[in-house]
């Protein structure tokens, strides 16, 4: 079975003179996250503790702790205790 995750960490610069090369930028994933099938984790993104990506889940944006998102692009559905 397939339960491929895309942790992405490169980007083009915007600037069009610059797109020579790619910019790197870190993903953190924090305890008891929780990544589902075909989730897509955008680079500099902070996944913090206890959150769970909902599968086909696209993450644009840091994510609280102890939150259910879902969606492209993902949004806070739940909060979990």
């Amino acid at each position: 079975m397939d339960l491929k995750v895309n942790l992405i960490t490169i980007n083009p610069p915007l600037e069009p003179s610059e797109r020579h090369s790619t910019v790197s930028t870190p993903i953190v994933i924090k305890r008891n996250a929780w990544l589902s099938a075909g989730a897509m984790i955008m680079p500099g993104i902070t996944v913090s503790e206890n959150t769970v990506v909902s599968a086909g889940a696209v993450v644009t944006n840091d994510l609280p702790p102890n939150t259910v998102v879902a969606g492209i692009p993902a949004k806070i559905i739940k909060t979990v205790c």
